[in-house]
């Protein structure tokens, strides 16, 4: 298995690069478990999967000039947009899967401790299926 160090992570929202404005992206995908267990089940717990949900965590390093980060989430608020994830900025293929979707934007930030770095940590949840593809 290999192994390997994030450093060119691409990640697109409302179908724009915005890789250069992101210090962390991560996409997780969960399943509902549905517990299924009755009297034949020895005292075992026993599930079955339910529904599907996806939360897009992202760190922006935060720019509010006119057409930056800022304004850009600012004005996307509250809308369902489309995202892709890679792990490298490489084209798609077998060994740099793409995973697509779509998000709705729920929040907004502004704004850190004196002398730190400005930034916008959010997560947006998935809205409809999440899709993992090499081509």
């Amino acid at each position: 298995m290999a192994v390997m160090s994030l450093t060119t992570q691409y990640t697109s929202i409302n179908s724009v690069d915005e890789s250069a404005n992101i210090k962390s992206s991560t996409l997780t995908v969960d399943v509902n478990p549905l517990d299924t267990t009755d009297f034949a089940s020895a005292g075992w717990v026993e599930q079955i999967g339910g529904l599907k949900s996806g939360t897009l965590a992202v760190e922006f390093q935060d720019d509010i000039v006119a057409a930056a980060i800022d304004s850009k989430l600012w004005a996307i608020l509250g809308t369902v947009v489309p995202f892709e994830v890679r792990l490298t900025s490489a084209v798609v293929g077998a060994s740099n899967p793409k995973w697509t979707g779509n998000i709705l934007i729920t929040g907004h930030s502004i704004g850190g401790a004196v002398g730190d770095l400005a930034m916008k940590s959010l997560s947006f949840p998935t809205s409809g299926a999440v899709t993992r593809a090499v081509a």
